[in-house]
């Protein structure tokens, strides 16, 4: 099988079925000239994680950006729990329940893990801060979803990588999170920072109420906690299967053969 057998593209729809929490459709964004995302078909269903795959500059983290509604797409539909929507801001989208993760974590080194935590929302004790009560949600909550950290005192920057996105994953669910966009959270990671990550997208997948999309560049590491996976090249999902029904041989076949013709057609306009 190859990418350009339609029979692995997502089908469009006249509208999201009833599982689905967020569908796109017939989604196309352009910088100029260059065109990031061409006609792209796109569904998650409640519960699921999607593994969304593909090279550097594939198009995936200019999808996931459409989404959050950081930008907005020059052509399509985005559903959200079955009513049309057109994102405003990222705020509009948070109220939704579209919340992502991106690799930069946009935490705050300098200050603790608890007023991390509760960023932009802080709890007053007026005319103070409530830092009692904000370290005690706050330990109770990563308890919950069984983040490891020494000290919720501590500031985040004397934690590790993994650490570091697990409080970012963390702090979104406690925003009551229901579509949850993760950009690349395995990234230099380590063996066991990445398992961390991957026990807690584990332990969100059992809730049954959060969904997943999480980019990712190792196949191998998201394939065990995936339920389905979307290939994106240039711009476009030419692949979408049950992860129980592809393998990570067949992908990186599919990934090898587009960088063979990559390099026949610079050759032959050589």
């Amino acid at each position: 099988m190859t990418a350009q057998d339609p029979g692995t593209q997502p089908p469009a729809s006249d509208g999201p079925a009833p599982d689905e929490v967020p569908r796109v459709e017939h989604i196309s964004k352009h910088f100029g000239a260059v065109t990031a995302l061409r006609d792209i078909n796109l569904h998650l269903n409640r519960g699921e994680v999607l593994a969304l795959l593909g090279d550097n500059g594939a198009g995936k983290s200019t999808l996931m950006k459409t989404i959050c509604g950081f930008q907005q797409p020059d052509t399509g539909r985005i559903f959200v729990n079955g009513q049309e929507t057109v994102f405003k801001s990222v705020e509009h989208a948070r109220s939704l329940g579209i919340d992502i993760v991106y690799q930069d974590l946009a935490l705050i080194p300098g200050l603790s893990v608890y007023h991390n935590m509760f960023l932009n929302r802080e709890k007053l004790h007026w005319p103070l801060l409530n830092n009692r009560e904000m370290r005690r949600v706050a330990r109770e909550h990563l308890d919950e979803m069984g983040v490891n950290i020494p000290s919720v005192n501590v500031s985040v920057a004397q934690l590790s990588g993994g650490q570091r996105q697990a409080i970012a994953v963390a702090r979104a669910v406690f925003e009551d999170a229901k579509i949850l966009l993760l950009d690349e959270p395995l990234a230099a990671m380590g063996v066991k920072e990445g398992a961390m990550i991957l026990d807690l997208v584990r332990d969100l997948k059992r809730r049954g109420d959060i969904s997943v999309i999480i980019i990712a560049h190792n196949y191998g590491q998201v394939f065990e906690i995936c339920d389905r996976v979307n290939l994106v090249q240039q711009g476009e999902i030419t692949f979408d299967k049950r992860s129980s029904d592809t393998s990570v041989e067949e992908l990186t076949e599919i990934v090898v053969e587009e960088y063979r013709r990559a390099l026949q057609e610079r050759h032959g306009a050589a």
